[in-house]
């Protein structure tokens, strides 16, 4: 199969005009199942904003809701194409978004993944395992980078972890609200387990919406409690406890999404995944695990 740079070499210069001299793309394409939504908002006011200097441009988008797209597009001085493909003659890079509708992620990652390029899945990455292993196993199949998770990777509770060494977090607790535990759970879950890693082993579900936690043991005997409160007036927060110390941090929302833009960006040039896929599987290992009964009445092994 022919490379993107062997591609590259032989495009006239001025359909790559927007590709930096370093290689890194510079035209994002927006594909998503309704384009109304707070996510293809904000991540374009990022891009646009205080982002603008990363060199970025939001060059077109598609949507399976067409209409309210094209809608969208015209509001957001955002150049709106018909069909996949011919998003993909005017874009270096995709960001699917749907960060509500993760049951169209296989769809929309089955429309664009075969184009070859590198590919960001906005949250929650799929809605089941089975569906998030194929989407995976096509981006494989056409080499394409790929990488998903939330803004709650991108806090500063993560630089704590770093700084003081992510082996050394022996427990998490972690709290997120949301309008529905289906829609939010992911928030917190990936919080703990971008600090604890992928080695999860067996979860505990107890409580109902709007309030349910879930209890997670991690390879080492290191755990996790997650909570999940809906329509509380809960902030996103996390502890961290260490053999030296417990540390709580309440997520600053402001820089939020600004710094979760960011981190795809970053993805996009460097053009390999930054969050190991394992992790991103663990999270919907636990998500499924929860839906289970039998994680009421006891452990269940992931």
């Amino acid at each position: 199969m022919m490379t993107r740079r062997e591609f590259l070499a032989g495009v006239p210069l001025s359909a790559v005009a927007l590709v930096a001299a370093d290689g890194a793309p510079r035209r994002i394409g927006f594909v998503d199942d309704d384009l109304d939504n707070f996510h293809a908002r904000v991540y374009l006011e990022a891009i646009r904003g205080p982002l603008k200097d990363k060199g970025y441009a939001v060059a077109g988008a598609t949507a399976l809701q067409r209409e309210k797209g094209r809608a969208w597009a015209a509001k957001n001085d955002v150049e709106y194409y018909d069909t996949p493909a011919a998003l993909n003659q005017a874009v270096d890079v995709f960001a699917v978004l749907a960060p509500s509708t993760p049951g169209t992620h296989e769809e929309l990652c089955g429309l664009v993944l075969p184009f070859g390029k590198t590919t960001f899945v906005d949250k929650t990455f799929a809605p089941d395992v089975a569906a998030a292993g194929r989407i995976f196993t096509l981006a494989d199949r056409h080499q394409v980078a790929l990488q998903s998770s939330s803004a709650l990777r991108y806090t500063a509770v993560q630089k704590y972890a770093a700084s003081v060494g992510r082996e050394e977090v022996r427990h998490v607790v972690t709290w997120g609200p949301g309008r529905s535990y289906d829609e939010y759970a992911i928030h917190p879950v990936e919080a703990a387990v971008s600090l604890l890693g992928p080695e999860a082993q067996a979860i505990f579900r107890r409580g109902k919406e709007p309030e349910t936690q879930l209890l997670i043991d991690f390879s080492g005997g290191r755990t996790a409690v997650v909570n999940v409160y809906n329509r509380r007036q809960t902030p996103y927060a996390t502890s961290v406890t260490t053999a030296k110390e417990t540390r709580y941090f309440e997520v600053d929302t402001k820089p939020l999404f600004v710094d979760s833009a960011a981190a795809m960006l970053d993805f996009f040039a460097a053009g390999r995944a930054q969050v190991d896929r394992r992790e991103t599987m663990t999270i919907l290992r636990i998500l499924e695990a929860a839906r289970d009964p039998a994680a009421t009445e006891h452990f269940v092994k992931l």
